[in-house]
């Protein structure tokens, strides 16, 4: 037997076993087997009273004597019932699925172990299909018992508990031929580790608690080390392969604009961050930096300030949005700021009529323009630069990999890349799964920015909410309402928008009241956001569209109608909207009277922080690691045992460790580090493929 061998040559299992086994839990070899770890561990030593039960669903040992059996039949189907009884009170067995040899077998008046789940109904437990072992036959294993992953599918088929057991008992037998160690002695005896052989017998069949903590964090290690070890490879490839063009001249451009036109002094974060971003450019190597920032924090202008040293250097940039009215908002704010200097800035959506499409084509390739700011119209082949020197992508898991690896091919020499989020990432996340790229921060708000107030209010406090919308907008200020718009119910949805959309109209009927949702035609959207942004209308009535990209600074109260339909980033996004002028700004979230435990949690973070990145790391407790990271990317978050979450710390370390063996020997040529390549090449190699253009 080996790694490689068809579960079906595994004692106990054969043909028929193997093929059920494989459709329902894709285990098809024997190392699948080996990595099928238990959900938790039952300890036999501990054996229960009926009288003691209390917690619904609990795997236990109970001790006693089977008095009754009964078959019962309702409409076509039977079951088969028997009365438990130990010395503290009586319960009921119960078997669904069962042959009339096992109703023949049953130890009746016999002392017996029986171990399964307990379930409650009307006050009264019962185990269904439990597991009996008569006293005298009872193994005397004092190891905790593994209880593993299964379906009704298998068990109706006999593939129990105790079949697992079995079939992973002999193959733990056969652990000192099956298992090979792949970690240095160095790193083994640094962190204490169990040997391989020894992790894989107590993750199965722990000698006890202590054991299985140690199995278990061995496992957790290699897990998250040949993870970060594939990323640390990437980067180092990254910087030994990837050619750049050098930018060592930070010259006029960028000079006059910021010794004239910046309209504010930036903060330290920004300076930090340009700082970091100029030294990587300097270089003859293709940048690749993921910057973060919280919505508000100064992106954009950082954003400008790397285009000015592209040009003067003699290149061309390009920045990519998701949407129409994140690059028209982006376009805009550049423009503004570009006013009284010479630079040429186009900007190219679907919208883009074919005249100025042409202009733009023109400009690109003979150098006229100099910064070019798109949605993915920017992608099409069309669309072709003299000299393309950096690529700036906006909120950038919106992308696909293969639309993002298309701007490295528009110019000879690949580009700088940046990549933009003002979706802060968990830092165990960032740690994870953006190892192969820098990542800059920027952690402070510029100054004179309040921090944004954020109430929890029902409906009983609708009259109080509008009375206070009403008090703001005689100050002078504006107002967005914000309706969820979810796509499987878009129907039900818009007619909700619209229903609210006419409430607000009827309760602010002095005001002037605009709407904006994804429907509308682009024209019209602009032309909404117009009106709004100007102060002609008070109040915009609107879905998620707003969530990025719309900046009106005299807005000053963002309330989002059943709030608890919405994730915590797309709150924390959509509470952006606001805050960004001098004066005091407010986000009320309402909610109706019910809420669930996780809606509640989600509420009290919004009310109680602004600090994107907390809420972050609360949204993937909540959510997840892969909805966090997107779609594109979720299915790469498949580990057995590493929880993003909960083991940041182990994360920590395992960054530390490989970071240390890169820096010695990059190439893992010493004999030492032999079996980590040979495991890494066997096991991680393209696993992780993505992350060069995350």
């Amino acid at each position: 037997m080996n790694l490689e061998t068809s579960i079906e040559y595994v004692k106990g299992i054969g043909p028929e076993k193997a093929k059920l086994i494989k459709s329902v839990l894709g285990i098809s070899i024997v190392e699948d087997l080996l990595n099928f770890y238990p959900l938790r561990y039952l300890d036999k030593n501990k054996v229960y009273k009926i009288a003691q039960l209390r917690e619904n669903n609990l795997d236990i040992q109970l001790k006693g004597k089977i008095t009754h059996v009964q078959e019962i039949q309702t409409g076509k189907t039977k079951r088969l019932t028997a009365k438990f009884n130990d010395d503290s009170g009586t319960m009921d067995l119960v078997w669904f699925q069962y042959s009339k040899w096992l109703k023949e077998q049953l130890p009746i008046n016999r002392e017996i172990y029986i171990f399964g789940k307990i379930n409650i109904f009307n006050n009264q437990f019962s185990m269904p299909h439990p597991e009996i072992e008569i006293e005298e036959k009872k193994e005397n294993d004092n190891r905790l018992k593994p209880i593993y992953p299964s379906s009704e599918k298998l068990t109706k088929r006999g593939l129990n508990q105790k079949f697992f057991q079995n079939v992973l008992r002999n193959i733990c037998k056969e652990i000192p031929n099956l298992i090979q160690e792949n970690l240095p002695d160095y790193l083994i005896q640094s962190f204490k580790f169990l040997s391989r052989q020894h992790t894989y017998l107590n993750i199965h069949f722990p000698q006890n608690l202590d054991y299985f903590e140690k199995a278990n964090y061995r496992l957790k290690f290699e897990e998250s080390f040949f993870f970060q070890l594939g990323y640390g490879l990437k980067k180092l490839h990254h910087k030994s392969q990837s050619f750049g063009n050098p930018f060592p001249i930070v010259g006029d451009y960028f000079t006059n604009f910021y010794e004239h036109h910046i309209p504010f002094d930036l903060t330290n974060a920004q300076k930090r961050v340009l700082k970091e971003i100029r030294l990587d450019m300097k270089k003859p190597i293709q940048m690749n930096r993921l910057l973060q920032g919280d919505v508000g924090s100064g992106k954009t202008m950082v954003a400008l300030l790397t285009m000015l040293i592209a040009m003067d250097n003699g290149f061309q940039s390009c920045m990519m949005a998701p949407t129409e009215i994140l690059a028209q908002q982006h376009y805009n704010g550049i423009k503004e700021l570009l006013e009284k200097t010479d630079i040429n800035i186009r900007l190219l959506t679907g919208s883009t009529k074919a005249a100025e499409r042409k202009i733009i084509h023109q400009e690109l390739e003979n150098g006229e323009l100099s910064i070019l700011v798109g949605t993915h119209a920017v992608l099409e082949d069309k669309v072709k630069f003299k000299n393309l020197g950096i690529a700036i992508i906006d909120e950038q898991h919106r992308f696909g990999v293969a639309q993002r690896a298309k701007l490295w091919a528009k110019n000879k020499i690949p580009p700088h890349i940046l990549v933009m989020t003002a979706t802060p990432i968990p830092r165990t996340l960032a740690m994870s799964f953006y190892s192969d790229l820098d990542v800059s921060v920027i952690d402070e708000m510029p100054v004179g920015r309040k921090p944004i107030i954020t109430a929890h209010r029902r409906e009983k406090d609708r009259t109080f909410v509008y009375n206070f919308c009403r008090d703001e907008i005689r100050k002078g200020r504006q107002i967005y309402f914000v309706y969820p718009l979810i796509e499987e119910s878009e129907t039900l949805d818009y007619k909700n928008l619209m229903e609210g959309l006419d409430h607000v109209m009827n309760s602010f009927s002095d005001y002037n009241v605009t709407m904006l949702h994804g429907k509308m035609k682009p024209d019209e959207k602009d032309a909404a956001m117009n009106y709004f942004a100007s102060g002609k209308a008070e109040i915009m009535v609107a879905t998620t569209v707003i969530e990025v990209g719309v900046n009106v600074p005299n807005a000053s109260v963002m309330v989002i109608e059943s709030a608890e339909r919405f994730g915590l980033s797309q709150l924390h996004q959509l509470r952006g909207r606001v805050g960004r002028g001098a004066e005091q700004s407010y986000c009320i979230l309402m909610t109706s009277d019910k809420l669930s435990a996780e809606s509640r949690t989600r509420i009290k973070t919004m009310t109680e922080t602004n600090d994107g990145f907390k809420i972050s790391e609360v949204d993937m407790q909540l959510r997840g690691p892969g909805d966090i990271l997107g779609t594109q990317q979720s299915g790469v978050v498949d580990f057995k045992r590493l929880d993003l979450v909960k083991d940041s710390a182990i994360i920590k370390t395992t960054k530390k460790a490989v970071e240390k063996i890169l820096e010695t020997d990059p190439l893992l040529a010493k004999p030492d580090h032999q079996i980590i390549k040979n495991y890494y090449l066997k096991y991680y190699k393209g696993k992780n493929k993505w992350s060069k253009i995350s």
